[in-house]
């Protein structure tokens, strides 16, 4: 295995990691298409990070579509919460209007100018190992790599510090309010989270990878798991064996990485599905 092979797959699995942990809250909370928005929604935020800078700099450009996530999170609840729309609506809706503001934005105000959301933001795995960064004498590497595992530990400690409130959070809310537990507290503090993996992530994999490491192996973890820790470890798992097995697929077919580790996930997805329906069945 060259270097560059392994740069590509530690920071595929990395991400997978992260998005596992987080994307398994996702699945039990019924926001599985959560990621899908914000990476949607984030549009408006890079070009106003680019009317404001007038540069296409990736920190200023982040910066933006981190801000555009979060709102996409406030919207979401506001609209569940105050408007009493059913949750997977109020995600419809938030996003595609912030998509189509940026879209408004784009076509006023950029049209002379080569603002490409896609190449200045969405990122892609086969790029990671030209991504080089050196930070003094202890890293020279890829860059992607050094923030996907920061980014892993991260969302590792959040989840361990996190855990009680967000276990509360997903099954029982009712209960977790007459706990004294500040529910709206935790949520936000969840979905700030679940904006920033999502915002970090596809600048460095692009954003269909990040959306199906958020939902499929946490939801092929839920079909072998009846608690929470045991879906958490399994959604890391499928998530790391679908980032190793989907770089072997792209090599052998010579085709997309990010394309292959998809593929790779609902492939474990549905084996998995076959494979429960026959154990019933015996």
């Amino acid at each position: 295995m060259s270097i560059e092979a392994l740069y590509i797959i530690l920071t595929g699995a990395l991400v997978a990691a992260s998005s596992a942990l987080l994307g398994s809250f996702l699945v039990l909370r019924k926001m599985a298409m959560l990621g899908d928005a914000i990476s949607h929604a984030v549009l408006p935020g890079i070009v106003v990070a680019f009317l404001l800078s007038g540069q296409r700099e990736n920190l200023s450009l982040l910066i933006g579509a981190a801000a555009s996530g979060l709102l996409a999170t406030f919207l979401i609840e506001l609209l569940h919460r105050k408007a009493r729309l059913q949750e997977d609506a109020s995600i419809g809706i938030s996003f595609t209007w912030l998509f189509a503001i940026g879209i408004l934005l784009i076509s006023t105000y950029t049209g002379q100018v080569d603002l490409d959301q896609e190449c200045v933001l969405y990122g892609e795995i086969a790029y990671v190992p030209l991504d080089q960064i050196s930070l003094g004498s202890w890293w020279t590497g890829p860059r992607p790599l050094l923030i996907s595992g920061l980014l892993f530990l991260v969302s590792l400690g959040y989840i361990i510090i996190s855990f009680k409130g967000l276990k509360l959070l997903s099954f029982n809310q009712d209960h977790a309010r007459s706990l004294g537990v500040r529910t709206q507290v935790w949520h936000f503090s969840f979905m700030a989270m679940v904006s920033l993996v999502t915002v970090l992530a596809f600048e460095i994999v692009g954003a269909i990878l990040i959306v199906a490491f958020l939902v499929v192996p946490a939801a092929t973890a839920y079909l072998w798991s009846r608690s929470l820790i045991p879906m958490l470890i399994l959604a890391v798992v499928f998530g790391v064996l679908s980032s190793v097995g989907g770089y072997y697929l792209a090599l052998g077919l010579d085709g997309s990485i990010a394309g292959a580790m998809v593929s790779v996930a609902g492939i474990l997805m549905a084996i998995s599905v076959l494979i429960i329906k026959v154990l019933k069945r015996t």
